[in-house]
């Protein structure tokens, strides 16, 4: 077991990469329309800046968390770094949309190493009873990472132009480097020795291209393809997985391992049900009541400022009682702050909206922290890797079907036509069922949170 000096650094090298990755995402969604200005990128071109760090990361996550269980954590995590923050560096230099883009896939490249270790690095060198503290904290600095974004985003872009954004990840990403290298000395490395799954690592990789860009271009035709291929593919892999020697990904993790096969699948339904409210309420604020952007932002921190006071919490307590009680708990908070989101009108005052934010972030903190506790407390050592990226890769599944379910909805309902005056009690209309649907989504992972069971901790 790691000292307590090691412990420390791994924490906070772990939580400043936890915050960079959010941080920057929700910072350069700020920037976009001048990164579209100035790059002269269409609507289409400029979507892909932040779909394509999605999609690279996604395909590579377990691929990736299986390499660091094998060849080492901290080696696989200190290579994320390197790769994070040159590209986070060139993108800041770069004149050209094609180079812009090139870059944005190696910063998902960076960001999938960093994503499947960092969570396996906490749960390998913090002891049972401090796990769920430790992830708590983790967790913290991802919402806080959400929380600054607009803020600090804005700011930079006002001031500095956007290239500032990706050369504060750069000089953050340094530091962390530096940290993992002078004071975190100790490797991680239980599978060392087993083969790499690379046919399996490329079915998974191109079963989730097809399934996350397919989302993304729904409701066309091509997006339901894509969709159908994607869903073949999973079904292939699958098959060539349970018959693999040292398979990419042990199906038995699944098929066995009760608790860790519904705490993912609660952990998707909660980010399918969570991550496009702040999108829809941000349109709700800035044309329903006509707030500026800046208006609505600092009311939307209300929600991510909540998750990072007391995901610490709620962590610590799943290390004394029984984790899934605690996430289903969450969740059963978050099917209520989303079912009272259903009911929101032009009168609905802006206290009301803050109040339920605050409501919705509290049950969303219960929900997050134990659930990661539940998921990494119920694999051996020598998984923690695949672990981790699988929860991971639950979430931006989850992201990416939270806002291709809402475009959908925006499409059927509304059609391709501008938010005006006149357009708006059908665009109320619209948010108020993906509300109660998002509702109806988190009562059936209240359901998959309980039936996990308790947490047999390794």
């Amino acid at each position: 077991m790691a000292r307590q000096s090691e412990r420390i650094v791994a924490l906070f090298t772990t939580t400043v990469a936890s915050f960079l990755t959010p941080f920057m995402g929700s910072a350069v969604n700020i920037a976009l329309p001048q990164i579209g200005r100035e790059f002269n990128m269409d609507a289409i071109v400029l979507s892909w800046v932040p779909t394509v760090y999605l999609l690279t990361a996604a395909m590579l996550l377990v691929p990736m968390g299986r390499i660091s269980d094998i060849w080492g954590r901290r080696r696989i995590f200190l290579l994320g770094i390197i790769v994070y923050t040159l590209a986070s560096f060139f993108i800041g230099l770069t004149k050209e949309t094609t180079f812009f883009i090139s870059w944005r896939i190696f910063q998902g490249i960076g960001g999938a190493m960093l994503f499947s270790t960092s969570v396996a690095i906490l749960t390998s060198v913090f002891p049972v009873q401090e796990r769920g503290r430790a992830l708590g904290i983790n967790v913290a600095g991802v919402y806080l990472g959400l929380s600054v974004g607009p803020f600090l985003g804005g700011i930079l872009t006002h001031y500095f132009t956007w290239r500032s954004i990706f050369y504060l990840n750069a000089l953050l990403g340094v530091l962390i480097f530096l940290f993992v290298i002078i004071m975190l000395k100790v490797e991680f490395t239980e599978a060392k020795g087993e083969s790499f799954d690379y046919l399996g690592s490329f079915l998974y990789a191109l079963m989730l291209f097809f399934t996350m860009y397919g989302i993304t271009i729904i409701p066309g035709f091509s997006g339901f393809l894509f969709l159908i291929a994607g869903i073949l593919l999973f079904v292939a892999f699958l098959f060539f997985e349970m018959g693999a020697r040292s398979p990419i990904f042990d199906i038995q993790l699944f098929k066995k391992n009760t608790v860790f096969a519904f705490s993912n699948l609660a952990a998707l339904i909660n980010y399918s049900a969570t991550n496009a409210v702040g999108f829809l309420l941000s349109l709700y604020l800035q044309f329903i009541k006509n707030y500026s952007p800046q208006k609505a932002g600092t009311i939307l921190v209300a929600q991510p400022l909540v998750m990072a006071i007391f995901s610490p919490l709620a962590g610590r307590l799943s290390d004394k009682t029984e984790p899934c009680t605690i996430a289903s708990l969450g969740m059963s908070l978050t099917a209520v702050g989303l079912f009272l989101f259903g009911f929101l009108k032009e009168q609905t005052s802006v206290l009301n909206v803050i109040a339920n934010l605050l409501f919705l972030g509290f049950g969303f903190a219960l929900f997050s922290s134990p659930n990661t506790n539940a998921v990494m407390s119920s694999v051996e050592r020598k998984y923690y890797g695949v672990g981790s990226s699988t929860l991971a890769t639950m979430r931006l599944l989850g992201q990416m079907f939270s806002m291709g379910f809402v475009m959908l909805l925006l499409t059927l309902n509304m059609g391709r036509v501008k938010i005006t005056p006149e357009h708006f009690p059908l665009f109320l209309k619209t948010i108020r069922l993906a509300f109660f649907v998002f509702t109806g989504l988190c009562i059936i992972g209240i359901y998959a949170s309980l039936k996990r069971g308790r947490v047999d901790r390794q």
